[in-house]
This record gives C-alpha cells, sequence and structure tokens, in this order.
C-alpha cells in the first residue's frame, strides 16, 4: 500500500531533482493557495478541477485508516476530516535550508504534509501517523484560526444552556475554506424544496396536489429538483417513511431561505418553522418568478450556525445510542434538517443534495 501511494504521490513528469532535496507532498484546505514564497520546485500540482483528485484522496485516507492497527483514533479522525476538505494538492522539491520557510507557507495554507518515509506531518514538522501508524503526541491536524476561535465560542454558549459537547469534535470550515453554493442555486434548492415539502404535506392530509399544476405555478423551480425528488413526484405510492421525510424539509426551507436572505429569522432549535408563513413569504416573492437575493448572508452568521448545529447533532445522536440524556429544548428533526441544508450550502465532500452527509 505504501509503495502505491508514494506512486500516486510521485511527480507525473518525472523527478530529477538534487539528493539533498526532499519530495514534499502538500494538502491544504484553504480556497485560494497562498503565494510560494520560498526557493522550491514544483513535481505536480492539482485542484478539484482534477477529476482524479477526489479519487487519489480516498485512496490516502485508505492508507492513513489501515496504518498500524487501523483503529480509528482521535488524530486518524480529525486526519480523515482534513483530507476530506483538501482544495489543492501540491508536490513540491524543496531544500533543507528552505524548511522553516515552507512551515511556514503550509501554516497558511492550512495543509498536512506527506513525507517520501510514509509519514504525515502537520505544519511544524511533527509527525501526526508514519507507515507503522505512530505519531509525535504534540503533533496536530491544523484548523484556520476563525474555526478555532468559532468552536471554543459556541462550545462556551451551549454549555451555559446545559449541553455539553466534546472538546474532541474538530471545528467546521473555516472562512478560507468554506465553498459556496452560488444564491441562485440557494434560491432554486429553496424552491425545489417548497415544491416537495407541499407535496409531501397533501399525501400526509389526504389532498395530494396536482404535479402539473405546481409546475405551471413555478415552472422556474423544477429544474433545481434532485432525482430523489423527482422520484417522489412521480411514485404512485411513496412510503410513508419517504413522505415524512419530504415533509420535514420546511426545516430545510427556513434554513437556506434565511441563508440567502428570504427569511428574517433562524428559530431556536426547539421551535418548529413557521411553515404558512414562511410557504406565503415565499410565494408571494415567486408570484412573478423566482425569488430574487442580493446575495448570501455574512459568512460569520452561517458559519456559526452551523458549527452549532454540527455539535447539537452529536449530543443528539449520543442520546439516541444511551450514552447521554437528550439536550433540553432540542427538536431531533429541526436539526438533522439544518444540518443537512448547511452541509448543501458550504459544499460539504463536495456532496450533490441527495447525497449529503451530515457525520458527527
Amino acid at each position: 500500500m505504501f509503495t502505491r501511494l508514494t506512486s500516486m504521490l510521485s511527480s507525473p513528469t518525472g523527478d530529477d531533482r538534487d539528493a539533498s532535496e526532499l519530495r514534499l507532498n502538500v494538502y491544504a484546505t484553504v480556497s485560494t493557495l497562498p503565494a510560494i514564497d520560498f526557493p522550491h520546485r514544483v513535481l505536480g500540482q492539482r485542484d478539484l478541477g482534477d477529476p482524479d483528485l477526489h479519487e487519489h484522496l480516498e485512496g490516502f485516507i485508505g492508507y492513513v485508516l489501515s496504518r498500524g492497527d487501523g483503529e480509528m483514533t482521535r488524530v486518524r479522525y480529525h486526519l480523515m476530516r482534513h483530507l476530506q476538505r483538501v482544495q489543492h494538492h501540491v508536490s513540491l522539491s524543496v531544500a533543507p535550508s528552505s524548511l522553516p520557510a515552507f512551515s511556514q507557507w503550509t501554516e497558511r495554507a492550512n495543509a498536512v504534509i506527506f513525507h517520501d518515509d510514509g509519514s504525515v506531518r502537520d505544519t511544524a514538522g511533527r509527525v501526526l501517523i508514519d507507515s507503522e501508524g505512530n505519531g509525535d503526541p504534540a503533533a496536530n491536524v491544523p484548523y484556520p484560526a476563525d474555526a478555532v476561535a468559532r468552536k471554543a465560542v459556541i462550545e462556551t454558549e451551549l454549555s451555559e444552556k446545559g449541553i455539553h459537547t466534546s472538546t474532541s469534535l474538530p471545528p467546521v470550515v473555516g472562512e478560507e475554506e468554506a465553498q459556496w453554493r452560488t444564491p441562485a442555486d440557494v434560491v432554486g434548492r429553496v424552491m425545489a424544496l417548497l415544491i416537495v415539502s407541499a407535496y409531501a404535506e397533501g399525501i400526509r392530509d389526504d389532498e395530494r396536489l396536482d404535479v402539473e399544476q405546481m409546475r405551471e405555478r413555478l415552472p422556474e423551480a423544477f429544474p433545481y429538483l434532485s432525482p430523489d425528488e423527482q422520484a417522489f413526484l412521480q411514485a404512485e405510492n411513496p412510503d410513508e417513511h419517504l413522505v415524512t421525510q419530504m415533509g420535514w424539509r420546511y426545516e430545510s426551507i427556513a434554513t437556506l431561505a434565511w441563508a440567502a436572505g428570504l427569511w428574517p429569522d433562524h428559530p431556536a432549535p426547539d421551535t418548529i418553522c413557521d411553515v404558512a408563513g414562511l410557504t406565503a413569504s415565499l410565494l408571494d416573492d415567486a408570484e412573478h418568478g423566482m425569488p430574487t437575493t442580493r446575495g448570501l448572508r455574512l459568512t460569520d452568521d452561517i458559519l456559526d450556525a452551523l458549527d452549532m448545529t454540527f455539535r447539537m447533532h452529536w449530543v443528539i445522536r449520543e442520546a439516541e445510542l444511551g450514552r447521554r440524556d437528550f439536550p433540553p429544548n432540542v427538536i431531533p428533526g429541526v436539526i438533522q434538517e439544518r444540518h443537512h441544508a448547511l452541509n448543501w450550502l458550504v459544499r460539504f465532500e463536495q456532496a450533490a443534495w441527495d447525497d449529503v452527509t451530515t457525520p458527527t
């Protein structure tokens, strides 16, 4: 496995480096890679525009998880999550004298580094995990400063409400890592969700809506339907679980409409959204076409909501497993839908709507 991974990481154009130089593979999570400001040679470089990067990262994750006894440790978990957020892979040849500057650059890039010896290291050069599964206890998977600060604030806020989370949970994405859906796509997703939620509500109340009439009312929204949503609208007798799931999508609508500036409120997690008011507002806005938005809310506001939702979702799942009490004043279905919507909004794992996951 190590030989195969080393081959995958090698330069596609060959390697004629000086014997004293180090070949270092950098995995950065920031959206914009900082300028490389030290002596180096680029052996290979790719970003999310390369369709092979995803497969490569999946292989790298498999390598990390298979080292040593393969037990899921805190370092392995955080390293796996880092690799899932990587946006740039750069292979560099660097002289030992340039390593201090290289370290500073990788810190700005929020990167981990794969060395020729099979080890994965942090920005200070400390071993996170080597080819045998061992590591330096002082090594840390890097996170952007704003993400770390946000985690601390949200943990404190939850603790003051009597909701205690694990400090080992990672931060959510930072401002320089987030990849946002376009405002137009968010509006389209909101209106597509409105269609399927209303349709599910009609089935539940034995007043099934006519899909073609809905298409006449909101024609611009139908191209935004996901494959699963299209199948739901076409099914003669959708199962009860699916109808319930689609009915909960009003909570996703409320979250995305709030993020897009189409709805003023992001209710407390103990409150189901105002379905009637939300629906009426969106339909009024869509009277002459799709609702319009000037853009998304402030990044801080949305990432705060994501971090809060992520930690509350962890507590809920722990409670479902019987490892703690359910948190007070929280509706699990609301948290699940918010987490799904916000992960889609920041392109978590680059997943399409139907494939969005909400790991905790």
